[in-house]
């Protein structure tokens, strides 16, 4: 395998590894309707309506590149850092005992649907 392809295989590796939690297969039910993976944030509040709650979170993702480096065998280097990708997460209460719905949205989509804490 030339350099070139095993550089291109270690970075789809490295991606996959420190991929952290990806996006859910969840969906958060509402009144009857699926709000999952993919939805628009205009489809989430036409089904769900207003969260109890909006918050920007700074999500860490490995930013890898990588760069020409004469004198390094192979010609490359790769360089992996962590970059804050601003997200915005709706907290849906479901009711008492029911754990709260948390839809996270990324470039206004969904990427994820999780459970946060129970609500006693």
């Amino acid at each position: 395998m030339n350099t070139v392809l095993r550089t291109l295989a270690s970075t789809a590796l490295l991606f996959a590894v420190l991929q952290p939690g990806g996006a859910s297969a969840q969906s958060l039910s509402c009144g009857g309707f699926l709000a999952g993976v993919g939805e628009s944030k205009f489809s989430v509040l036409n089904k769900c309506g207003e969260p109890v709650l909006k918050d920007i979170v700074c999500v860490p993702r490995p930013q890898v590149e990588v760069i020409l480096a004469p004198g390094v065998r192979g010609g490359t280097r790769q360089i992996i850092s962590q970059q804050c990708i601003p997200m915005e997460d709706w907290t849906y209460h479901r009711g008492q005992g029911n754990f709260l719905g948390i839809v996270r949205f990324y470039n206004g989509a969904v990427e994820s649907v999780r459970d946060g804490d129970r609500v006693q």
